[in-house]
Parts: structure tokens; sequence; C-alpha cells
């Protein structure tokens, strides 16, 4: 069987959000016990990865992009659209949009410290959809 669901949700600039009590919810009103759970972001400037979400770690990764993809310097994708999101783009590509969790027993196999979290690295406050597509029996 597949189910479809979708979360919703506002973001602020560099908001990092964790996203794991909606995705169990969601895991759990469908009453499937094992499969794959697939984590999906429509957009380009927005990400899922998974992370122990503490403040120490979100802090860390917000200076780790800033290392790797400034957003400070010029990028092509700026002087094409003066939109000033370039680094928005590359983020969110190195990241990626999409994650597969397995879950059993009709819970998400997931470390003792692992949260799902869902990442705006756009320069701008977001209406944000991230689809959920259960797989399982």
């Amino acid at each position: 069987m597949i189910a479809t669901d979708y979360l919703d949700f506002e973001t602020s600039v560099d908001d990092m959000l964790d996203i794991t009590g909606d995705i169990k919810r969601t895991l759990e009103e469908s009453g499937l016990q094992a499969g794959i759970v697939t984590v999906f972001v429509p957009g380009a400037t927005g990400a899922v990865t998974t992370i122990e979400y503490e403040d120490g770690l979100v802090s860390d990764m917000c200076d780790a992009l800033q290392r790797l993809v400034p957003k400070d310097i010029v990028y092509a994708h700026n002087q094409r659209w003066h939109d000033g999101n370039g680094h928005s783009h590359i983020r969110a590509s190195l990241i990626g949009p999409s994650l597969s969790v397995p879950f059993a027993g009709g819970k998400l196999m997931l470390g003792t410290w692992q949260q799902i979290v869902f990442l705006e690295l756009d320069n701008r406050p977001r209406q944000r959809r991230v689809i959920l597509q259960i797989m399982g029996e």
C-alpha cells in the first residue's frame, strides 16, 4: 500500500525545524507496520536531513553552511535574477530534497539521537509543504 500526506508550515530565514513528531504521527495514522517513508521537499531552496536536534548542533550546522557556501560572495544566479538567494540553491542541492527512512512495527527506525529536520535555506520566510509518501504493508 502507498499513503501520501503533507506537512504544511511557515518558516523563517535559517530555520531548522524538527519534523520527526509530525512524520511519526502520519505514519501511525497510516496503519502501516513495515516499509519506507520518503520525505520530499518540492522547491529549490529547502532541504531535509537527519541530525541530533539540539541547540549546539543547530548552531554548528548554520556555521558550517556559512563556511561551505557563504552568503556574501558573488553568485551568477544573483546576477541574473537579483533575488540574492544563489547560496540558498547551492546549499539545498548539497543537502538534498529527500530522505528515505525505513520503519518496522509501525515505528521509524531512527537512531536514539537522530531526528528528521527541515532546513529553510532561502533568504526570506516561506510557506512550505513537505510531501510524505509511505510505502509498506
